[in-house]
């Protein structure tokens, strides 16, 4: 009798913990969509307080969707808070930090962008969006040797990408590789007839 007891109580919390559940996942979803739905409507305020109704700290998707409201609403600082916090609670994850990315880039925090794209890169060595927009940061930088590393990646994986290649292209001239440079640029042109960017730098080459 009291085993059976017992196994009667199990049930019953279960049972009611089950049913909190169930509130508990109807109500985020609720939140959630009526958040998608602020967001539509540029109501950005709107729909981060309707995920703050049911923030919880350790939930990966609620902090980076509050994250990217946050960026679209231009508070900047705050956008990055939230992207972090989803960065630590799942640090193999790349969207994050792709995410987290935009604020720093509207602030211009380049450093802390390069900072992403490593360890996005650590993550997944192949990542073309990562290694092209790195490239680009050491090219800014003129760390032409870096910044060629990169976009050779990029351009093995994808020989038809001309972005990748017209930026390989001018960091072949700046590393005197003229030659290299004179074959990228042709490609270039390609992908792209009368491409102004390819011809200016065929002009540069003797």
């Amino acid at each position: 009798m009291e085993n059976l007891k017992k196994v009667l109580l199990v049930v019953v919390f279960t049972l009611l913990y089950s049913g909190v559940m169930a509130q508990s996942q109807a109500a985020v979803q609720t939140a959630f969509s009526k958040s998608y739905e602020a967001e539509k409507a540029g109501n950005y305020t709107s729909a981060i307080n309707e995920l703050k109704n049911v923030y919880n700290a350790d939930g990966y998707f609620v902090n980076i969707r509050i994250g990217w409201l946050y960026y679209l609403a231009k508070q900047y600082t705050e956008s990055i808070r939230y992207y972090n916090k989803a960065i630590s609670l799942k640090t193999y994850a790349i969207e994050a930090r792709f995410g987290c990315v935009k604020p720093l880039s509207a602030i211009e925090s380049w450093e802390k962008v390069k900072e992403q794209y490593v360890q996005i890169l650590k993550i997944d060595p192949q990542n073309t969006v990562a290694n092209y927009w790195l490239g680009v940061i050491y090219y800014n930088r003129k760390d032409y040797m870096n910044a060629s590393k990169l976009f050779e990646k990029v351009v093995n994986l994808y020989p038809l990408d001309y972005d990748s290649i017209i930026m390989l292209a001018w960091t072949k001239l700046n590393l005197n590789k003229t030659g290299e440079a004179k074959v990228l640029f042709h490609h270039a042109l390609v992908i792209r007839p009368n491409d102004s960017s390819a011809l200016s730098g065929l002009k540069l080459i003797k």
